[in-house]
């Protein structure tokens, strides 16, 4: 598995953007954080129509202010296709209007580049990355699949990384950093 120091891989791969009809689908690169010096949050869930998946999924779109706030990209993404993605969304309440792309991995190539995938039924593990605007991976986060993750601590560690500083164990928001 890839991990903090790493370089994030290159990608290119379909997303879907959006319930408008004709504009459903968009090509998405590395560009879509790097070429303004945002942050990236790439988090991977295992599959579409399951349980836990919509849960992570609505509270990330919850809190997508917060994350533009802090100069983050926010993708979502698992080895399902666009069209899987698509229906999903147009029949799930909670996912008709999410304000961030869904990364369709079909060849499961970013995926295994990343060394995210369960190895029986080949779906990605709850992955969650930040990476930095220069595309090296600051912080890796992985959950079983049957584990939901916690998006408030997701933003905590984010903060955390863009102060520059060391922060003490605990640490939230707005407190002390530790200074040498």
């Amino acid at each position: 598995m890839l991990t903090v120091g790493d370089n994030f891989p290159e990608f290119k791969k379909k997303a879907t953007v959006s319930l408008e009809h004709g504009k459903e689908f968009k090509e998405i690169t590395q560009d879509i954080y790097r070429k303004n010096g945002n942050w990236l949050v790439m988090f991977w869930y295992p599959k579409d129509f399951t349980f836990v998946c919509p849960t992570e999924i609505s509270s990330f779109n919850k809190h997508y202010d917060e994350f533009v706030a802090k100069n983050t990209v926010l993708i979502g993404a698992s080895t399902d296709s666009e069209f899987v993605h698509l229906a999903w969304r147009q029949n799930h309440n909670d996912l008709k209007d999410l304000r961030f792309p869904l990364l369709a991995d079909t060849s499961k190539s970013l995926a295994e580049e990343l060394g995210i995938l369960e190895k029986e039924e080949k779906v990605a593990y709850r992955t969650t990355f930040i990476v930095d605007p220069d595309g090296i991976i600051r912080h890796v986060s992985v959950n079983d699949l049957n584990v939901g993750r916690n998006v408030h601590e997701i933003l905590r560690v984010l903060e955390a990384l863009q102060t520059g500083e060391l922060t003490p164990c605990d640490w939230e928001p707005g407190q002390e950093t530790i200074r040498i």
